[in-house]
């Protein structure tokens, strides 16, 4: 059964009822007996179980990608005149 809220237009007050969606709505506000109007607020859901959570629609065949730490590139030797072999004719 849904939670209705409701407003009184005299004091201000607040109300909730738990009410079927064919009962009239409140008339009268407990507290001062002003006319009461009924508001429009968010349903309160909760989802309980599985499949409501993006991890739970997730490949189980794929494994997570792991990070590898990023290693420092290796410099590239520098070559002298001494260590470069002769040319050759032909």
């Amino acid at each position: 059964m849904p939670i209705h809220e409701y407003k009184c237009k005299k004091c201000g007050a607040r109300t909730e009822a738990l009410q079927k969606l064919r009962d009239k709505p409140l008339q009268k506000c407990q507290k001062c007996g002003g006319a009461l109007e009924r508001l429009i607020s968010s349903p309160a859901i909760q989802f309980k179980g599985s499949g409501f959570y993006i991890t739970d629609y997730a490949h189980k065949s794929i494994p997570a990608k792991e990070e590898k730490p990023k290693e420092k590139p290796e410099k590239p030797k520098e070559t002298t005149v001494k260590d470069t072999p002769p040319a050759t004719s032909t």
